[in-house]
This record gives structure tokens, sequence and C-alpha cells, in this order.
């Protein structure tokens, strides 16, 4: 199957929520894919973050992934998704943040530069963690993904309206149809 990042695939808002959006389908494990599975996607990852990524002033010089750390790039990202999917969720999240804290920890310490992917993915994580607006973080209706919520009156329900969100209205529309053929 080809693939390509395409801006889609960077509707998280943030680079962190857009590493946690690396896996497609998470919960689904028939159907379940981890973009970075292969380690060329992990390198084509960096230059289309750089063009259709949020954080700017963290992807202008974003750079590979430190050589050797896709091992605990991994674990900041598992972390990344656990702790704000839970958040989302209003769930307790002392464990889960202790948990993203000392990946973060990890990344940072482990990176060559702060402009590495495993370094900026952990400052974009710090700045998710300490954002006023918690309830700005929700998860997709449709696909799952992370994202956060910047319209001005915090309605909106999909990571990309052109995607996920037509999706919906089409599957709405094709069922009202089937409904009144029936």
């Amino acid at each position: 199957m080809t693939f390509s990042w395409t801006p889609h695939r960077f509707s998280g808002g943030t680079l962190a929520f857009d590493v946690a959006n690396s896996v497609v389908l998470r919960f689904d494990p028939d159907r379940r894919v981890d973009r970075f599975d292969d380690p060329a996607q992990l390198d084509l990852f960096v230059p289309a973050a750089r063009t259709h990524g949020a954080e700017h002033d963290l992807l202008a010089k974003l750079a590979p992934l430190t050589p050797g750390g896709r091992e605990r790039f991994i674990r900041l990202r598992e972390e990344i998704d656990g702790y704000f999917r839970a958040r989302a969720a209003g769930l307790d999240t002392r464990e889960r943040l202790a948990s993203l804290l000392e990946a973060i920890a990890a990344n940072l310490r482990a990176a060559e530069s702060g402009d590495a992917l495993d370094a900026a993915t952990a400052f974009s994580a710090l700045r998710l963690v300490s954002a006023p607006e918690q309830d700005r973080i929700k998860i997709c209706a449709k696909c799952g993904w992370l994202f956060l919520d910047r319209s001005k009156n915090r309605s909106r329900t999909w990571c990309d309206m052109a995607v996920c969100g037509n999706r919906t209205k089409a599957h709405r529309h094709y069922r009202k149809k089937k409904e009144a053929l029936s």
C-alpha cells in the first residue's frame, strides 16, 4: 500500500499529536497501522511536518530523529497518546503524567539538539501538559485521533472536516436515503 504524508496527517494541531496520530486505527487490532514501523516513513515525516505542521517555531529547523533513538521516541509517542487520551476522556491522569514526563526527560537528555524530532516532540508535549485550556484537547469522533480544538466556540468534533467530517456526513446522508427507500 502506498502512503504519503498529506496535510490531513497533520491535523492534530501540534507536533506531539501529529506524532501520536502516526498510528492509524489504533484500537482496531485487525486494521491497525503504525506508520513509523517503516524507518523510511519516520525519515519522511520530518520534511512533511515542516511543510504541514502547526507549530512553526518547533518545525522550522526540525531535524531527523537522533540516531539510535527510535525505541525511546516510540515510547514517547505512546506516552503522549495515553496521557492526552485519558485527559480528554476526563480520567485520572496522575500516573500517566509521571510516565509521560519520564519519557519526555529521556528524549530531551538523549537528543543531539533541540531541533531533533525527539526533542521537538518532547517540547511540544510539554507545551500541551502546561496549556491553560485543557478542554481544547479532543479525540476525533470518526477516526479516534487526538487534536487540539482551536475553534472559537470549542465545538470541533473531527480532526479534519475535509476528511473525517465529510465521511461522517456522507455516511449519515447515505443512511437517511437508504431508510427513505425502505
